[in-house]
């Protein structure tokens, strides 16, 4: 009764602070599309994905939900889900694998027609064990960076079975989600771990990537000294010139107090590393899965291991230097924060519903491919959020559209 209750308060606390999804909220139930429509989603259990379920259940859909992520469920939100409103939750903190999978195929045990990912686990399923479902998708949205790699790959080979809607290169979600929101729920997730101060350290992040480009940002304002290390000649120059210090991992772990992956990529920090690596360095991940830091290296390195706070695990090496793993190497916002702010998620999970109604409505179209979200999703989405914010912005007059639209113009 108490993770009930808390879920409940959870809930209405994210729903009271979503403008935007209000707004769409509205607009799904007015139109009906959704009506009736099979949708299995597999994103972070908790609250601003509680709404996004939500909202599509109330548009008329039938919806299951199973977590991404083994750490990343709020128990409250998934029991408030299930007992509240009655919305199928196969979820909880701290999964085994096998329960993960099992939690992952009773949400395709639906037989949807929409799929709503987040790391494409799901489409992976549906592609290799799941394949007799294959023929009753309409189409998936995928919510974040590594997802997309994947889904990329997949249909750069010809193995992509339905189109896929990229919501995570959306402007109105890479732009916010992955710059401010990321930025901010890192931090939320390293200081609830560690309790430490971040002025005045050094502060290593891998990848600037839109994520990469929030946590430097953040770790700058709280007063560290940012490294960032890059493999994209394009970013590390862009890192360089919005002031940061750039270098190689293996220089960069010499003088590193954390280090932070956010790259989609195994191996960021690998053996080679931990040989060099400064003593008492903490190391965070906010890329989807916990392989950015190999925790296999690490642990044949490591002569003891021990739980010294939670989400924090102490790896002593054979020389003596201790190196502190935070949430297990996986995405440390929601293995020990709140994830992202509820209105940066208002935007994101907007994009979500909005894909998921664009799917219903065009999916007899649509090839087997990844796809761009519609620029008229991402500029409504803008313009709800401002009207949200009591922003009033200008528009072009006919005299400057036709200005814009003709050669023959000069100054």
């Amino acid at each position: 009764m108490e993770l009930l209750e808390r879920g409940k308060l959870r809930l209405e606390w994210a729903r009271e602070h979503m403008d935007v999804m209000k707004s769409v909220r509205k607009e799904l139930k007015d139109s009906g599309v959704l009506e009736g429509m099979r949708i299995s989603m597999a994103l972070h259990v908790e609250a601003k994905t509680g709404i996004l379920a939500l909202t599509l259940q109330e548009a008329g859909a039938k919806v299951r939900l199973a977590s991404c992520n083994p750490l990343s469920t709020d128990d409250s939100v998934a029991v408030a889900l299930n007992e509240e409103y009655g919305l199928e939750t196969y979820a909880k903190k701290g999964e085994s694998n096998e329960e993960y999978y099992a939690n992952l195929n009773k949400v395709l045990d639906l037989r949807p027609q929409i799929v709503i990912d987040d790391g494409s686990d799901l489409i992976f399923l549906l592609h290799t064990e799941r394949k007799e479902l294959l023929s009753g998708i309409w189409g998936a949205n995928e919510e974040t960076t590594t997802g997309v790699i994947r889904l990329r790959a997949l249909e750069k080979e010809g193995e992509l079975e339905f189109p896929v809607i990229d919501v995570n290169d959306a402007y109105m979600k890479h732009l916010f989600d992955n710059r401010y929101g990321t930025g901010q729920s890192t931090f939320d997730g390293i200081f609830t771990s560690t309790n430490l101060l971040m002025a005045g350290k050094t502060f290593v992040v891998a990848g600037y990537g839109w994520c990469g480009r929030g946590i430097a940002m953040r770790a700058k304002g709280l007063g560290a000294d940012v490294i960032v290390t890059e493999v994209d000649p394009i970013k590390a120059i862009e890192a360089r010139m919005d002031g940061f210090r750039v270098m190689p991992m293996l220089e960069a772990v010499k003088q590193a107090d954390f280090i932070v992956s956010a790259t989609g990529v195994k191996d960021i920090v690998g053996k080679e590393h931990f040989e060099a690596i400064k003593n008492g360095c903490v190391l965070a991940n906010s890329g989807h899965f916990d392989n950015e830091i190999s925790k296999k290296d690490l642990e044949d390195m490591a002569i003891g291991k021990r739980r010294v706070r939670d989400f924090v695990d102490e790896y002593t090496l054979k020389d003596g230097r201790k190196l502190y793993l935070l949430g297990e190497g996986r995405l440390i916002n929601l293995a020990a924060g709140q994830g992202h702010p509820v209105e940066i998620m208002d935007m994101s999970f907007a994009i979500q519903a909005l894909s998921a109604e664009y799917i219903a409505k065009n999916h007899e179209k649509m090839e087997k491919r990844v796809y761009q979200v519609p620029y008229e999703i991402d500029e409504k989405v803008g313009r709800i959020k401002l009207d949200s914010l009591g922003i009033e912005i200008d528009s072009l007059t006919e005299e400057q559209i036709r200005y814009m639209n003709d050669w023959r113009e000069g100054t």
